[in-house]
């Protein structure tokens, strides 16, 4: 019988709890109370912690949900993502409901994510997919899985910077070929609210009975005490709670996204060196995970992020899940490449998968 070796105990595992609790409860307190738009930052970060919490709690990462359908034919994370966007469809109606009672007039509700339907979208999506397969994970799950020690994370995330100028760069070429010209289709627009939330719901429905035919997987045994706070939460509660959070993200504060601070900042720093075009033909007038040359340090975005990873980092170390690894030599060319796709598909497609796909679906956005 082999020895039984005795696992190293982790020092630094409370240490990190205990800072990343008190960051989560003294934050909130130390923000200035409206960011420059009149958006409350204080509630920008507690949605950013309830969207951290739960992306870790669930294991709501796209490419980890995609591959274990592609490797194991396993639907439960993509049941996820089905049940995600039919809740904040039904939440972003009621909202639309009363904000643009009548959407055949031409109008667009307000912040929504409704971008441009086009070829470089279809292109920056499919760059995208593939920079997730080679990094690892989206843009949201490497900031997530950094509170769960994933510190290769960090070489994809200085990928995607670099991939977001990357972009910028070639923003004027790519939309005097084709962004001109890209339709904005709102399907409410066309099918009135009652009508678009119907079509939206029933291809849900489909997808989700089409996936139901596979068998589910057994579900783990039920465990009392602190093994149960150690399980991970069902796929399909933790896209049920998605879809709450992005609602109210977008009632309160903005739409769901993820990559505006950090494309923003890459257009400030490439901007300050002169890099960038004086002018980046029609970037600023399309609705997404839009970037601006930043003038102040916080942005409602900035706060959401560092709270998604602060509270990945709590319900990580809490829960056993905090794993600090740094990554192998030989994987930081993948790890940057894959972070550069991510960045310049996000860049030129106006978001990722949470701020087009999630936000865009669920706003009725034919980009999305």
């Amino acid at each position: 019988m082999p020895p039984t070796v005795a696992p190293t105990p982790s020092i630094s595992r409370p240490a990190v709890a205990a800072f990343a609790l008190v960051a989560l409860a003294l934050i909130p307190f130390l923000l200035p109370g409206r960011d420059a738009l009149g958006r409350s930052l204080p509630v920008s970060f507690g949605l950013g912690a309830a969207f951290g919490l739960v992306l870790q709690r669930a294991r709501f990462c796209f490419w980890c949900i995609f591959r274990d359908w592609f490797a194991e034919r396993d639907p439960r994370g993509l049941l996820g993502i089905l049940v995600a966007l039919a809740v904040g469809a039904i939440g972003y109606a009621l909202v639309f409901g009363a904000w643009v009672p009548n959407p055949g007039v031409g109008r667009l509700p307000p912040d929504a994510h409704v971008g441009p339907v086009s070829i470089t979208l279809a292109v920056g999506a499919l760059v995208f997919g593939l920079g997730m397969a080679i990094s690892g994970s989206c843009v949201s799950a490497h900031f997530y899985r950094l509170g769960e020690g994933a510190f290769g994370s960090i070489i994809a995330l200085a990928g995607a910077f670099c991939g977001f100028i990357l972009g910028f760069l070639s923003w004027n070429t790519l939309y005097l070929a084709d962004l001109y010209r890209a339709p904005v289709i709102w399907l409410p627009g066309w099918l009135g609210h009652g009508g678009s939330l119907a079509l939206t719901l029933g291809v849900l429905s489909l997808l989700a009975l089409l996936l139901l035919r596979r068998p589910l997987p057994d579900a783990p045994v039920a465990l009392t005490g602190l093994e149960a706070l150690r399980l991970r939460w069902p796929a399909v509660l933790g896209g049920a709670l998605v879809g709450w959070i992005a609602v109210l993200a977008y009632f309160r504060v903005a739409p769901l996204g993820v990559t505006a601070e950090l494309g923003s900042n890459a257009r400030t720093f490439a901007n300050a060196l002169g890099w960038l075009p004086e002018t980046l033909h029609g970037l600023d007038s399309f609705a997404g995970c839009v970037t601006v040359v930043k003038e102040t340090i916080l942005s409602r975005n900035g706060v959401f992020v560092i709270a998604m990873v602060l509270a990945s980092a709590a319900s990580a170390t809490l829960a056993g899940d905090w794993k600090p690894e740094w990554p192998k030599l030989r994987t930081l060319p993948r790890l940057f490449l894959g972070g550069v796709m991510l960045g310049w598909g996000a860049m030129v497609g106006l978001g990722c998968t949470v701020g087009v796909l999630l936000s865009g679906i669920m706003a009725g956005a034919a980009s999305g």
